[in-house]
């Protein structure tokens, strides 16, 4: 049973940083393209970042560029989001999905991922 759990939300500041995690069990994650989503209270799900099955295509929401990095250990089965800089507009609840795709392959509508986690909370508030 394919399985992804988000780890590492929580409360931070604004400026302050957070690393999310998506661990994957349950299947081979390198020959998936991984993407990380939010979403705000009343607002639609969006794309924040993605990067395919062997890492060499990346992609970020224009507004997170600069500020959040992703990147991803296969040997782990594992992906990371490195969240700095962070702002208020940030908050919000934050998803990874994973699609089998071409080993070059990132996309960012979430319509396109047919396995999710189940979410972890990121609040940037002082």
């Amino acid at each position: 049973q394919r399985q992804l759990v988000e780890s590492g939300g929580g409360l931070v500041q604004p400026g302050g940083s957070l690393r999310l995690s998506c661990a994957a069990s349950g299947f081979t994650a390198d020959n998936y393209a991984i993407g990380w989503f939010r979403q705000a209270p009343g607002k639609e799900r969006e794309g924040v970042s993605c990067i395919s099955s062997s890492g060499d295509t990346i992609d970020y929401v224009d507004s997170v560029k600069g500020r959040f990095t992703i990147s991803r250990d296969n040997a782990k089965n594992t992906v990371y989001l490195q969240m700095n800089r962070l702002k208020p507009e940030d908050t919000g609840d934050y998803y990874c999905a994973a699609r089998h795709a071409a080993r070059s392959e990132c996309m960012m509508g979430p319509y396109r991922y047919p396995y999710w986690g189940q979410g972890t909370q990121v609040t940037v508030s002082s």
